[in-house]
Order: structure tokens, then C-alpha cells, then sequence
């Protein structure tokens, strides 16, 4: 009971074709505590995120009308959901599946079927670690003073979006297979921004990105 009573405040968001694979999961989570919303597809699932800001994200990778890949690139993209944690549920147990899994945004890739403790365990993980992020980033904003840019800095959409990814820490390489485009073209992308805000790398862009409220 004291257990539950620790995880209250928790909201999941679940997403999944499968209303049977919905109801046990749900079940299963509920009774340990959280507060599960479901969505069946990706596209309904950005309709739950415009309402509840739940603490993390369980998605499902291959479902109709928006699969779980372009689901959570929206997510990422999005300055306002960016920093909650995806773990993916598949059948598919590949390696290149997992490995794609990771690429488009997850922070854990899980293949079904699975054991629900497992699940369980991985959900806390990734609280915690989403918990001490957090923490961080604050401790640092506390410690470091602000990244000053000057204040008619404007960036193009695209450069926007390769922003956001450099705030997740993610390089070049990584940012062009997301975007579709040569890692040159990205290379080009972020010595402009480092010559309009005048910062001397990406870990200062890093940072401003994420003070400004872009990432």
C-alpha cells in the first residue's frame, strides 16, 4: 500500500492496437500504482498529449493510421513533450529493429511478448533516470550563469529541429539519418546557428537551446 501510495502522482501513457495487450497492461500497471491513459494509435495518442503531460510514454511500434516511429519524431520534436521517456513495445526482436527503435527516440526498446515485472522494472528505471536529469539540469542552470545570445537571434524551421537534437546530446551522424539528410548539410546547419548566437560549440548551443525553451 505505502508503495502505491509513492507512485500516485505517476501518469503513463499507453498506446496500443491491441485492446486485450491495452487491459492487461493498464491492469497490470494501475494495480502497481500508476495512473495509466490509453490511446490506440499515434494519432490519437498527440491528441491525449494536447490535454495530460504524462511522466512517461508506452508505445507500441507498429499500429494503423501513425505507427509508433512517427508518433514519437512528434514527440521529440515538440519543445514541450521532448523530455519524456519512450519505451517501445514490439514483436519485432531484431537487432536492426532495435537498434531502429532507439534511433527514432525511444529510451527503451521492449519485445513482446514480455514479462510484466520486466516491464515494471524498465518503467521505474526510466523514471528515476528521467528524475535525476531533471535534478541535474536544474543544479546546473543553478551553477552555471545563463548562455547570453543577443536577442534578435532568429533560426530557420530547419535549424530548429537540428537544435532540439543537439540538446539530446545526439551527433551529427544521428541528426542527418533523423532528418534525411547528409551529415555535411547538418555540419553546415550548426556553424550557422554557432555564427548568428555567436557560442563557440555545440555544448554551449546545447545549452541555450535548452535555457530558451527550445529543447
Amino acid at each position: 500500500m505505502k508503495e502505491n501510495a509513492v507512485k500516485d502522482s505517476k501518469q503513463l501513457l499507453l498506446i496500443d492496437d491491441d485492446p486485450n495487450l491495452i487491459l492487461l497492461v493498464k491492469d497490470y500497471l494501475e494495480f502497481r500504482g500508476y495512473e495509466v491513459v490509453t490511446a490506440e494509435n499515434g494519432r490519437k495518442a498527440l491528441s491525449v498529449l494536447a490535454e495530460e503531460m504524462p511522466d512517461m510514454i508506452i508505445c507500441d511500434v507498429m499500429m494503423p493510421e501513425m505507427d509508433g516511429y512517427t508518433f514519437v519524431e512528434q514527440v521529440r520534436l515538440d519543445p514541450r513533450t521532448s523530455w519524456i521517456p519512450v519505451l517501445f513495445l514490439s514483436a519485432k526482436g531484431q537487432s536492426q529493429d532495435r537498434v531502429k527503435g532507439l534511433t527514432k527516440g525511444a529510451d527503451v526498446y521492449m519485445v513482446k511478448p514480455f514479462e510484466p515485472e520486466e516491464l515494471v522494472a524498465q518503467v521505474e528505471s526510466s523514471l528515476k533516470q528521467a528524475n535525476r536529469l531533471i535534478h541535474h539540469s536544474g543544479t546546473e542552470a543553478e551553477a552555471k550563469p545563463k548562455i547570453q545570445v543577443p536577442f534578435d537571434v532568429e533560426l530557420t524551421p530547419t535549424e530548429q529541429k537540428v537544435v532540439q537534437f543537439v540538446a539530446r546530446g545526439m551527433a551529427n551522424r544521428e541528426i542527418a539519418e533523423q532528418l534525411n539528410v547528409s551529415q555535411r548539410t547538418i555540419e553546415s546547419h550548426v556553424s550557422n546557428m554557432l555564427g548568428k548566437t555567436g557560442l563557440h560549440n555545440r555544448t554551449e548551443l546545447a545549452r541555450w537551446a535548452i535555457e530558451s525553451s527550445m529543447a
